[in-house]
C-alpha cells in the first residue's frame, strides 16, 4: 500500500504504466520471503498461477473489448451513436440520463463491463461533443452499470452473492432493494445537480460543428445502429461474453467494408478495395484506429486503441493476481481474514467486519470474484451465530465487495474502466457515486438497525 500510494504522488496517471506493477511484484517477493517458512515455493507458484487463471476470462474480455471499439469506430457506429445523441440528450440532463441509460442497459445484459464497453463508449464520446466532463460522464456510467451488475438475475456476481449465503436468487434480490434503491436515487439527484452546473458551459454551436465533422468522414446512418442492438440481445440472452464481442467486432467489420469505403481508401494507399479494407479493419481491430479530422476534439472522439492499447492493463491484472497469490500462498490472507471475526458481538460490528474485508479483498486479492467468495466463506456461520438471516450476509457481499472493485486501480474491473475510458481510476472515482455509496448505505442501515432480517 505505501509503494502504491507513493506512485500516485510521483508518477501520477502514469503510475498504472510500470510502476504499480512493479509495486505488485516487490510485494509479492516480500510477502514470498516473509511466509515461505510456513509453505513450500511449489505451494506459492501454484496458487500465484491458479490466481492469475482466474483472471483469464477477464483478459479475453479486455482483449476483445479494445478490439470491438476499434472496429466500431471504423464502421461508425460510435460516431453515429454521438451523431445522433447530440440531437436527442440535453447538457442539463445529460448526466442522469447517462446513469439512466447504463441502468437499463446493464440490467437488461447483467454485465457492468459489457454496458461500459458500448454503450458506455458512446455516451462518453456525445458527452465530450457537449463539453461535459469526461470524469462525470464515466462516473454515471460506472454508476448505472454497477447498478445493473449488483441487482440484475442475469448477473453473475448477484448469482455468486446469493449462492454465498444459500438465500434464493429473487430473496436475495428483493432484499438488496432496500440499500440499492436510496443509494441510486442519491446518485440520481447529484448528476441532476452536476448536470445543471456543466450546461452552463455548453455551446450549441460546438454540437454543429461535431456532427458537420462527423458527416463529412463517415457515412452517418440508423443502419449502423444494429450492431450493438444486436450486441445487447445476444448478452441478454446470456450467449458467452467472448463469443458475443467477438461476434460484435466481426459484424461491425463487415459493415466497415459496406459503408465507410471513403474513410477506408484514406486510411490505406495500396492495393484493391478489399486488400485495402481487411488490412484497415484489422489494423483497427489490433492496433487501433487514429483519424485526422481538422477537429482536435472530434480526433479525440473518433481514435480508438485496439487490442494493443489493453496490454498495458492485462500487464497490471497478472501483476495483482501474482501478488493475490504469495498472500494467499503463505496465509498472509487468512491471518489478517481471522483478525476481522474477533469481538464481533453486534449486528453492525458484524456488517462493519463484512464491508472491511470485502474492500481489503478487492485491494490485496485484486478481484472481485475473490472479494465476494472469500468473505461470503468467511462469515456465513457469523451471521447465523448473531441469529441473523443469511440475506444479510449477500447484501453486504453486493454492497461492499461488487460495487466497490471499480473504484481499486490495480483490480481487474478498475483496470479494465481505466484503459477503456483512457483515464487515470483516481481521475472518475470522486464521481462513481452509487459505488460510493452503496457500502455506506448498508452500514447505515445496521447501525441503526433498520431491515436486519432475523432468522
Amino acid at each position: 500500500m505505501a509503494l502504491l500510494t507513493l506512485n500516485v504522488f510521483v508518477f501520477k496517471d502514469d503510475a498504472s504504466y510500470g510502476p504499480n506493477q512493479l509495486a505488485l511484484i516487490l510485494s509479492a517477493v516480500t510477502a514470498i520471503l516473509l511466509g515461505i517458512k510456513q509453505t513450500t515455493w511449489s505451494h506459492v507458484q501454484e496458487k500465484m498461477v491458479d490466481n492469475v487463471k482466474l483472471a483469464l476470462g477477464a483478459i479475453f474480455i479486455l482483449l476483445l473489448i479494445g478490439a470491438l471499439i476499434g472496429t466500431w469506430v471504423l464502421s461508425g457506429i460510435v460516431p453515429a451513436l454521438v451523431y445522433y445523441g447530440l440531437n436527442i440528450l440535453s447538457p442539463q440532463f445529460f448526466l442522469i440520463s447517462t446513469c439512466l441509460i447504463c441502468t437499463v442497459v446493464s440490467i437488461a445484459t447483467g454485465s457492468s463491463w459489457s454496458t461500459s464497453g458500448t454503450i458506455g463508449v458512446a455516451l462518453l464520446g456525445v458527452g465530450k461533443a457537449m463539453g461535459i466532463s469526461p470524469e462525470m460522464t464515466i462516473g454515471a456510467v460506472i454508476s448505472g452499470a454497477y447498478f445493473g451488475d449488483k441487482l440484475s438475475p442475469l448477473s453473475d456476481t448477484t448469482n455468486l452473492a446469493a449462492a454465498m449465503g444459500e438465500v434464493p436468487l429473487f430473496s436475495h434480490i428483493r432484499y438488496m432493494l432496500y440499500t440499492t434503491v436510496p443509494s441510486i436515487l442519491i446518485t440520481l439527484v447529484l448528476f441532476l445537480f452536476l448536470g445543471f452546473d456543466q450546461a452552463k458551459r455548453f455551446d450549441p454551436s460546438s454540437v454543429e460543428v461535431f456532427q458537420g465533422v462527423l458527416s463529412a468522414h463517415f457515412f452517418i446512418h440508423p443502419v449502423l445502429f444494429l450492431v450493438p442492438v444486436i450486441v445487447v440481445v445476444l448478452i441478454a440472452k446470456k450467449m458467452p461474453t467472448l463469443a458475443v464481442l467477438f461476434f460484435g467486432m466481426f459484424l461491425a467489420g463487415i459493415l466497415a467494408i459496406l459503408c465507410q469505403s471513403n474513410l477506408i481508401h484514406t486510411l490505406s494507399d495500396s492495393g484493391t478495395y478489399l486488400q485495402k479494407a481487411y488490412k484497415t479493419v484489422v489494423q483497427a481491430a489490433m492496433m487501433g484506429i487514429d483519424i485526422d479530422t481538422g477537429n482536435a476534439k472530434v480526433n479525440d472522439l473518433v481514435s480508438a486503441k485496439g487490442m494493443v492499447g489493453m496490454l498495458n492493463t492485462v500487464w497490471l491484472i497478472i501483476c495483482a493476481m501474482i501478488f493475490g497469490g504469495a498472500m494467499e500462498a503463505t496465509g498472509m490472507l487468512a491471518r489478517i481474514s481471522s483478525a476481522m471475526l474477533k469481538g464481533v458481538s453486534s449486528a453492525f460490528g458484524l456488517v462493519f467486519r463484512n464491508v472491511s474485508t470485502c474492500l481489503f479483498f478487492n485491494v490485496t486479492a485484486s478481484d472481485q470474484y475473490l472479494a465476494v467468495v472469500v468473505p461470503g466463506k468467511m462469515f456465513k456461520k457469523a451471521y447465523s451465530d448473531l441469529g441473523l438471516d443469511g440475506a444479510n450476509l449477500t447484501r453486504t457481499l453486493e454492497d461492499s465487495g461488487t460495487v466497490t472493485s471499480v473504484l481499486v486501480p490495480w483490480n481487474t474491473c478498475g483496470a479494465y474502466h481505466a484503459a477503456l475510458f483512457g483515464l487515470s481510476t483516481w481521475a472518475f472515482l470522486p464521481f462513481c457515486f452509487f459505488n460510493l455509496l452503496s457500502p455506506l448505505m448498508t452500514l447505515v442501515f445496521a447501525f441503526f438497525n433498520l431491515k436486519i432480517k432475523r432468522q
